[in-house]
């Protein structure tokens, strides 16, 4: 009989969709699916039965002879739940494995998680990948965008096979390509979700901004969001709000009205907040976007509060026609912030972590597949490749016009917003940060006299040479003691 090109384990909504998008490519699979205490079993009969009959799918109930179905070297997807599931699976397979096999995490794992596991795996004569896997039930059945990073010796024998199954970009290239070594591809599907909360909260804002300034109505929202996704702001997520907005009820009533307003999330956008404070670097939107999911989440503080606080109905100050223009600009600049901030991090992250990541491959990538695909990731591919040392997209030439026009109507609605009591944190957010990073002084050196007057912390001064330190005697009676050079 002949082996299976690939295994792959785990047959929940991605897995199984993964496992048909590899056998419609020409691949035989196999397919396995852990035993959950609890959980119904005969999952991989009714796969083989239900949307895998009369493919080329092979399925098993025993570990073992999973394993043993595969040509070598054995090539395993894990698509499972990310954490101590992974490690349980890592430590049933490693035994029955032999040198030079390849095991593929395909979850939402931690980036951090994935090291270890690339440093575990090779020590036993294996090769591990952490592959990011972005675009949802559609991305794994017709084409995702995928991140591999690890065990690069391994890259040679999967990248055709996660090259055929990911997603093409409109110029035919795979939005898949090697990440680099240790945790890098969990890293970077990281950052693209943390910049997915950032997109889902502007989008979301925008939406509050039309329905409570301009009191619109769904259809003429779909619309205007229709128009944007045919200019610079075509994107994935753009595109959905469109149809969420136009999808009506069996009774005529549009949905999204009846959904009440509370958002969950599964972690990746926190993760990327805490990896950008241990870089040093500002993700200030994301982590708006993440404490407005929290907040949202307290439903009925928030209506005492609104009834404590009632504020007063809008009163528009600009003709909805007019302001419309303003709003796609709001949203268009806080975008790019959004992106610049996530690329910063990624830049910041290469560097630390020594993994030589191409931003420009990064960014090309996810033109297709993944869930925050968008035009304009090819203007931030170019930008980095066009000036190698580029510290922030925000300063590449084509980016800083584009925001010089925009910024009239981010200014203008953000203000509205604020004087009108209507919640655009992620906008405020973004035009904040784009102050704070094109301001050439900042109260900072007020934070370092109060650093060193407490703490004896040390500060620079503007009339002498960077990397000089000084500690004042701010009182006249402390000493000379300081505690050391702070950190940039």
């Amino acid at each position: 009989m002949h082996k299976s090109d690939i295994g792959l384990i785990g047959l929940a909504v991605m897995g199984e969709n993964l496992a048909l998008n590899m056998e419609s490519k020409g691949y035989k699979v196999s397919v396995y699916n852990r035993t959950v205490k609890g959980v119904e079993e005969g999952v991989v009969e009714r796969f083989l039965q239900g949307r895998a009959a009369h493919k080329n799918i092979d399925g098993f109930v025993s570990l073992l002879e999973f394993v043993e179905s595969l040509q070598s070297p054995r090539k395993i997807m894990m698509m499972v739940r990310a954490g101590a599931p992974v490690d349980e699976l890592i430590d049933q397979l490693v035994p029955i494995l032999s040198k030079g096999d390849i095991l593929i995490d395909g979850g939402n794992s931690n980036f951090e998680d994935t090291a270890r596991r690339v440093e575990y795996v090779e020590s036993k004569g294996l090769y591990f990948i952490g592959a990011g896997v972005s675009g949802g039930e559609e991305g794994a059945l017709n084409g995702p965008a995928i991140m591999p990073g690890g065990s690069k010796a391994a890259w040679p024998a999967v990248k055709d096979i996660l090259q055929k199954i990911a997603a093409k970009a409109e110029d035919g290239t795979p939005c898949c390509t090697w990440i680099g070594n240790s945790g890098s591809g969990h890293f970077v599907k990281m950052i693209h979700n943390g910049i997915e909360y950032g997109d889902m909260q502007l989008i979301a804002e925008t939406y509050f901004v039309m329905k409570q300034l301009l009191n619109a109505g769904n259809e003429w929202m779909a619309s205007r969001f229709e128009a944007w996704n045919n200019g610079k702001l075509k994107s994935y997520l753009i595109e959905i709000t469109t149809q969420i907005l136009r999808h009506k009820e069996a009774n005529g009533d549009f949905l999204i009205d009846k959904i009440l307003d509370t958002a969950g999330q599964k972690g990746t956008g926190k993760w990327s907040v805490i990896s950008a404070l241990n870089l040093g670097t500002p993700l200030n939107l994301i982590a708006t976007a993440v404490f407005e999911r929290n907040l949202s989440a307290m439903k009925g503080l928030r209506k005492e509060a609104a009834a404590l606080y009632k504020n007063d109905t809008p009163v528009l100050a600009f003709d909805p026609n007019d302001l419309i223009d303003y709003i796609g600009d709001a949203l268009y600049a806080s975008k790019l912030v959004s992106y610049a901030q996530g690329f910063e991090t990624l830049k910041k992250a290469s560097v630390h972590y020594k993994w030589d990541l191409s931003l420009p491959d990064i960014a090309r990538i996810w033109r297709g597949g993944c869930i925050i695909r968008s035009a304009f990731l090819n203007d931030i591919a170019e930008a980095f490749e066009s000036e190698k040392n580029l510290e922030n997209m925000l300063l590449s030439s084509y980016f800083a016009h584009e925001i010089k026009e925009a910024l009239k109507g981010w200014k203008t609605v953000t203000a509205m917003c604020a004087n009108e009591e209507v919640a655009v944190p992620a906008f405020s957010s973004a035009l904040n940060y784009f102050y704070s990073f094109t301001s050439k002084d900042l109260p900072a050196n007020m934070i370092q006299a109060q650093r060193d007057y407490f703490g004896a912390h040390t500060f620079e001064r503007i009339d002498k040479p960077r990397g000089e330190f000084f500690h004042e005697n701010w009182t006249g009676h402390g000493g000379d003691t300081h505690s050391g050079k702070y950190n940039n």
